[in-house]
C-alpha cells in the first residue's frame, strides 16, 4: 500500500440509532413546519381588544332663516327675437328690483332658461304661430321681513310665474356641531352605566362612527299670490321647527 494513500476506520451505527435519528429529523420537520405556519398567519396581525360599543342621539330644533322662492317670465310672441328681447327686458328690471331691495346678486341665480315654438292645429295641419321664451330665476331672501314686498314688486314689473315658496336654515354646519355633541356626550354616560353594570373599566376609546345630520327639510308656503286678480302677496310667516339629528357610535376599549 502506497504510504501517501489515505485510510479511513468506517464504523456502521447500529440499525436502532438510525431509526432514533430519522424519527427526531421527522418530528423536528413538523414542529417547524407548523411554527413557520403559524407565524405566516399571525403576520400583521394583532389579537383585538375586548370592546363595548354604545350609541348617543343629539336633536337640535332650528328656526328657519332665509327665504327661497321662484320668479320666472313666460313671453309668446310670432317674432322670436321681439319676445327674447322683451323676456330679456323684463328680467333686467327684477333684478334692479332685487338688488334694491338688498338682495345680494350671489343669491339671484338663473335656474332655467327654454325658448319653444308653438303651432296652432287646423283641420289636420300644423302651422308655426310663434315661439314662447321662459326664464325662472330662483331668489334667495334673508330679511324674512321683506318677503311679502319682494314679491309683490316682482308681480309688478313682469313676473308672471312665482312659486315654490319655501323657507329653510341657510347654514345648519352650527346646529350640527351642536347635535353632535350632545350625542357624543350621551354615548359616553350610557358607557359609563354599561361599565359599571359589567363591573369592568372603560379605557380609550377605539373607533368612532356618524349618522345623520342632513340639512333640516324646507318648510313650504300655502299662498294665494293674486295672479290675475289684482290682489297683492299674503305670505304666510315660517310656523314650526326642523329638526337636526345626529347619531353616533362609540367603541371603547375595556379592562
Amino acid at each position: 500500500m502506497d504510504i501517501n494513500e489515505s485510510k479511513y476506520l468506517y464504523i456502521r451505527p447500529p440499525k436502532e440509532a438510525l431509526w432514533a435519528m430519522t424519527v427526531f429529523l421527522a418530528l423536528a420537520s413538523v414542529f417547524m413546519a407548523v411554527k413557520i405556519n403559524g407565524e405566516w398567519r399571525g403576520y400583521g396581525r394583532t389579537i383585538p381588544p375586548n370592546t363595548i360599543m354604545v350609541s348617543g342621539e343629539g336633536k337640535v330644533l332650528v328656526k328657519p332663516d332665509i327665504a327661497v322662492v321662484n320668479i320666472g317670465v313666460i313671453k309668446e310672441d310670432a317674432d322670436l327675437g321681439k319676445v327674447q328681447q322683451n323676456t330679456a327686458e323684463i328680467m333686467g328690471q327684477l333684478a334692479k328690483f332685487l338688488k334694491e331691495n338688498k338682495v345680494d346678486e350671489k343669491d339671484i341665480k338663473t335656474t332655467s332658461y327654454s325658448i319653444s315654438p308653438r303651432y296652432d292645429y287646423k283641420e289636420g295641419e300644423q302651422k308655426l304661430r310663434g315661439y314662447e321664451v321662459f326664464q325662472n330665476l330662483e331668489v334667495k331672501i334673508r330679511d324674512l321681513g321683506k318677503v311679502g314686498a319682494v314679491l309683490s314688486g316682482a308681480a309688478a314689473r313682469g313676473a308672471n310665474q312665482v312659486g315654490s315658496l319655501t323657507f329653510s336654515v341657510d347654514d345648519p354646519k352650527k346646529a350640527k356641531e351642536e347635535a353632535r355633541a350632545i350625542a357624543i356626550k350621551d354615548a359616553r354616560e350610557k358607557a359609563g352605566r354599561l361599565s359599571a353594570d359589567l363591573g369592568v373599566s372603560l379605557k380609550k376609546i377605539v373607533n368612532y362612527g356618524e349618522s345623520g345630520g342632513g340639512g333640516p327639510q324646507p318648510i313650504y308656503a300655502q299662498a294665494d299670490f293674486g295672479f290675475g286678480k289684482g290682489g297683492g302677496f299674503p305670505v304666510p310667516a315660517p310656523s314650526g321647527e326642523n329638526e337636526i339629528i345626529i347619531t353616533v357610535n362609540l367603541t371603547y376599549e375595556i379592562k
